[in-house]
């Protein structure tokens, strides 16, 4: 019997989360070694399962099948294609980031009343999100993954609630209560949106007589499935919403700006970068490959719910005061992106929208953590209040450039080559929506420029003239981030090679094929 490798993958940081928990509250330190070191673990098992997955190979591979709840034909099967692999090796690269990133953002706040926080939870709550963002990239049985899709959404609540940003405007109950509300509504939505989905899950299973994707794909290849055109349209919708939640798409994207300004900048990067593209990921995997005709109905509408979010998201941000919701608005605006590509139904924008994920989550990774450091550094998340920190900490000032240069996809930087493959997927199929899209390029340039200009640049505010520049620590975070924005900016075949036999698989699920272009015979 082989090395359950996927399994192992998504057990270790669960088993240090539980480890982590336990350590006594007196030893925080050791608790943050233990958590960093297992996730560093868990990054070696990730890139393991990089080294033996075969682009070239069969679809789902590393597959894990066993018997769980026969009654109703639960099966614990796993099975990663290259649209998984990669997601998995881009969760398991940021989270030891995110750790050494909020390394002091759990320990003890000295307050009046003496309140303390409960540093071995903040990390532990870390590692079971990730366990669990992992077993939703690996799952092949329906149900499974909709336990973990679900699940997820606990030690996020406890995260954001109970770790919110120190840098706040209020007082600390006002900051209790605002925290409090970006917890409930993220909660509230994304239950709405797995309930939902919980209907549709019972409704496939009633309709194929099986959770398993593999099973459901071949009963439709030879024939003995046969699902109604109106059941298949409510289903692929109670899909759809649950993951339009997740993303977030426009107009259920309310609960992410709430989400990301009230967290630390870590658990923001947490959220964005990793557990929003579970939903993007499932709209490729599932609404896709289980309702195909349904993902052509609904395409039309889902085109325009992704320009609304590209181009609502960047107007938003170029209003914004608070700096993280900035990012956050712009996060809306790109996953409007990754949506476009996934639905204009070509290979090119497939492979942009899936590199656009990863790409997307370096970049913000990059931006939040120099931007959650200079938050630490003056108290506050107010744009107005800075201003010359080129000048007292040039270090910082250079990597929050890269990481909004990043941001706006500039040529050379890794966001750059995916979102080009999305414009050209977009522009082959539908050129108005393309025209439409590229507007959102236009408006992150200027409230990236805008954000740079109004922080970095100018006279030397009296509250950031000692400001310190990033220190070692901080450095190790951000270093090897911005080296992976230039590396995949200029070299991104790595990645490509794993995700186009991927696409291959899906488009040919939809039954799409790529548009031949237009060539006036020469007279």
């Amino acid at each position: 019997m082989s090395f359950p490798l996927l399994t192992a993958t998504a057990v270790l940081p669960a088993l240090g989360a539980i480890a982590t928990a336990a350590v006594p509250a007196a030893r925080r330190t050791a608790a943050k070694w233990l958590a960093l070191l297992v996730s560093l673990a868990t990054l070696a098992l990730a890139v393991a399962v990089l080294v033996r997955f075969e682009p070239g190979g069969d679809r789902y591979q590393l597959t894990e099948s066993h018997s769980w709840i026969s009654d109703f034909g639960v099966r614990y099967e796993l099975g990663v294609d290259g649209i998984a692999v990669v997601l998995i090796g881009l969760t398991a690269l940021l989270i030891p980031f995110i750790i050494l990133a909020g390394w002091h953002d759990a320990d003890p706040l000295e307050t009046h009343n003496s309140r303390w926080r409960p540093t071995q939870g903040f990390f532990a709550l870390i590692l079971a999100v990730e366990a669990m963002v992992i077993l939703s990239f690996e799952a092949t049985d329906v149900f499974l993954f909709y336990i973990f899709f679900e699940a997820m959404l606990i030690p996020m609540y406890f995260l954001i609630g109970g770790f919110g940003d120190r840098a706040h405007e209020g007082g600390d109950k006002a900051a209790a209560t605002q925290r409090s509300y970006a917890a409930v509504k993220f909660l509230l939505y994304n239950l709405a949106g797995g309930l939902i989905m919980l209907a549709a899950v019972i409704g496939l299973y009633v309709v194929a007589g099986s959770f398993s994707l593999q099973e459901i794909a071949e009963a439709r290849a030879n024939g003995s499935l046969e699902m109604a055109t109106s059941t298949e349209r409510w289903l692929f919708l109670g899909f759809f919403f649950a993951f339009a939640v997740k993303a977030p798409l426009w107009p259920l994207h309310t609960w992410l700006p709430n989400a990301m300004g009230e967290s630390t900048a870590p658990v923001a990067v947490l959220i964005t970068a990793v557990v929003d593209k579970v939903g993007t990921f499932a709209m490729l995997r599932f609404c896709l490959g289980l309702f195909p005709e349904a993902s052509q109905w609904a395409t039309p509408v889902v085109i325009v719910l992704a320009l609304i979010s590209i181009v609502y998201g960047a107007l938003l941000a170029v209003g914004q005061r608070d700096i993280k919701r900035l990012i956050a608005y712009a996060s809306i605006s790109h996953f409007g992106f990754i949506v476009l590509g996934i639905f204009a139904m070509t290979s090119q924008g497939q492979s942009g929208a899936t590199l656009y994920m990863v790409n997307h989550g370096i970049s913000t990774a990059a931006l939040m953590l120099v931007a959650g450091f200079l938050i630490t550094r003056r108290g506050s998340r107010l744009i107005a209040d800075y201003g010359g920190v080129q000048k007292v900490a040039p270090v910082l000032a250079g990597t929050f450039l890269i990481g909004g240069l990043a941001t706006l996809s500039l040529p050379g930087l890794a966001p750059f080559v995916s979102e080009f493959l999305v414009l050209v997927g977009t522009f082959s199929r539908y050129p108005a929506a393309g025209i439409v899209a590229t507007l959102g390029i236009v408006l992150a340039a200027l409230y990236v420029l805008v954000l740079y200009q109004r922080t970095m640049t100018g006279p030397v505010k009296p509250e950031v003239a000692s400001m310190p520049d990033l220190r070692v620590r901080e450095l190790v975070v951000v270093t090897p981030l911005i080296a992976l924005l230039l590396f995949l900016g200029v070299f991104p075949k790595p990645l490509t090679d794993i995700v186009n036999p991927a696409v291959e698989h899906t488009m040919s699920d939809v039954q799409k094929k790529d548009p031949q272009p237009e060539v006036e015979a020469a007279k």
